[in-house]
């Protein structure tokens, strides 16, 4: 009893130990985005700004014009896990549910996919979107995040435990697929679906490479890309710099803290359901 009683205190110190490691830098960068210039270089480097100041963010919606950016990323991450959803939850319910021609040969050619890179497909899906004149637009930046595998997989794992009496009833009653998935399944399948929502939202929120890629106008960045170019012009301002790096946390952060238990829920469900 002793003995187990030592083994939890030294766990949870250890994990404590871990979690000040792991929330430090962003506690101070948090507090080094409201110091006055130059103060956070200072030795040693306080840890709390003396005189607070909200400066470094007027700077950056104001001077430096980063709300635009700001906007082009609430643009594309709320499309993109909007459209993501709707299609991920459809192919999701087809491939569980409905019977038709090739139905698990295509689906174990998607889940190949897996395991193979995104950054192998760059190349051929940058091709194909210039032939299609979206390069430099934010729909081109939203087609990668339309039919994520990982969401058809996890989604499909998850409605292939619901009872199909449930289903065939409703088409007895009169009921057409559509109606079925979003009366029936919708609300069953609810965890899943805030798990995608809140994935493709960090996921799109946070993506720096391929909006990189596929913009070519400063004016249609991204936050993360926008940011990568103000670091160029503004290393030395190490507040402003940290004052940019908060903008893009503060959001995802908030996201998922607000959905973190359906988050969890949902893979678990998911993984159990499989």
């Amino acid at each position: 009893m002793k003995s187990s009683r030592s083994q939890g205190i030294l766990l949870h110190a250890a994990l404590a130990v871990g979690a000040i490691a792991t929330l430090a830098p962003l506690a101070w960068m948090l507090a080094a985005s409201f110091m006055h210039a130059g103060e956070a270089t200072a030795l040693p480097p306080p840890f709390w700004p003396k005189q607070p100041t909200f400066e470094h963010y007027v700077t950056l919606f104001t001077r430096l014009d980063l709300a635009r950016h700001f906007l082009s990323s609430t643009v594309v991450t709320l499309a993109s896990m909007a459209l993501s959803l709707v299609i991920t939850g459809l192919a999701g319910y087809a491939f569980a549910k409905l019977r038709f021609r090739g139905r698990d040969t295509v689906f174990r050619t998607l889940t190949l996919a897996l395991v193979i890179p995104s950054q192998v497909g760059m190349l051929p899906l940058f091709l194909l979107l210039r032939e299609m004149h979206l390069v430099n637009t934010w729909a081109g930046v939203v087609i990668p995040y339309l039919a994520s595998v990982l969401g058809i997989f996890m989604i499909r794992q998850y409605v292939l435990g619901l009872p199909d009496d449930l289903l065939h009833a409703a088409r007895v009653d009169g009921a057409g697929e559509l109606r079925i998935f979003w009366s029936i399944v919708v609300p069953i399948i609810r965890p899943i679906l805030v798990t995608m929502a809140t994935f493709t939202f960090l996921t799109a929120w946070n993506d720096f490479m391929w909006p990189l890629i596929v913009l070519s106008d400063d004016r249609n960045y991204t936050l993360p890309v926008a940011l990568a170019n103000l670091s160029g012009e503004h290393v030395q301002d190490i507040e402003l710099m940290m004052a940019g790096s908060v903008l893009p946390i503060l959001p995802a952060l908030v996201v998922f803290l607000v959905f973190q238990r359906a988050y969890v829920r949902g893979i678990l469900s998911g993984s159990v359901r499989g």
